[in-house]
């Protein structure tokens, strides 16, 4: 039996991937991912669960390490999951590698175990399968340390250390910040991006708008007056953030609406 309050980080698509329907990863997630992990005695964390405005890639980076098992689900082969598992993979850290079974294997890391599910996700496969990654869960983790869990320790190479002595700059700090800050807004861009029928449901008045972007006004010296952040989209109406925590409803009656323009971050 495990120790209560084990953590397992889950690396997996967030946001929706082609080939998938909407919302697909979310569903894996809810109803194998996050039930196998529970049943096996881990506390399933995902990187989307922390909704703490911080810095995320540093955040993440600290879970991969930290976390006392990793589950990575391959499908699709997402490029930021597969670099997720190559921090882990780096330590030499135990993980366990998952995919569905339309998702063929990848040549680098075949000779790594994968459990493969059925990404249907019909009653009968869920069930089998997540016993399946359950057991396989506990097997990883209570496996000996010698035991090939990485390409690092199949190839014997020295696996990756953290130094504590080490501490950012203020310039570097900054600088992370910033990267963090652009990773924000392409996400958001990404997310509009997902489903194109998403835009007609945000035209009004033959303006395009989208959930993260910023309106603004065009003035005579061709510079922006930036007016606020849309935070939310209504049938006649858009909520933005001017700032300091404060809120304005614009509607189509709003001064000059038709001079209203959008840029996606």
């Amino acid at each position: 039996m495990l120790e209560e309050k084990l953590k397992c980080f889950v690396i997996m698509p967030i946001s929706d991937q082609d080939s998938y329907d909407r919302g697909h990863f979310t569903r894996v997630y809810e109803y194998l991912i996050k039930p196998a992990c529970e049943s096996a005695g881990f506390i399933p964390e995902r990187a989307d669960d922390d909704v703490k405005t911080n810095y995320i890639v540093l955040d993440i980076i600290n879970k991969i390490l930290a976390a006392d098992m990793v589950l990575c689900d391959l499908s699709g082969k997402n490029p930021n999951v597969l670099y997720e598992l190559g921090i882990r993979q780096a330590f030499n850290k135990k993980t366990l590698l998952i995919k569905d079974i339309k998702t063929s294997r990848i040549f680098d890391i075949q000779g790594l175990r994968t459990i493969d599910y059925d990404e249907s996700l019909r009653v009968d496969s869920v069930k089998k399968d997540k016993l399946s990654i359950s057991k396989s869960l506990k097997d990883t983790f209570e496996a000996n340390e010698d035991e090939v869990n990485s390409l690092i320790q199949l190839l014997a190479i020295k696996p990756a250390v953290i130094n504590d002595s080490v501490e950012l700059s203020n310039e570097s700090s900054l600088l992370l910040k910033a990267i963090n800050d652009v990773q924000d807004r392409l996400s958001i861009i990404e997310k509009n991006n997902t489903n194109s029928s998403k835009f007609k449901e945000h035209i009004i008045n033959d303006i395009e708008f989208n959930l993260g972007w910023k309106l603004y006004f065009e003035n005579e010296e061709d510079k922006f007056d930036i007016i606020g952040t849309i935070v939310e989209i209504l049938n006649d109406k858009i909520i933005i953030e001017t700032g300091k925590g404060e809120f304005k409803v614009v509607t189509p009656s709003f001064p000059n609406f038709k001079e209203l323009k959008t840029i996606p971050f």
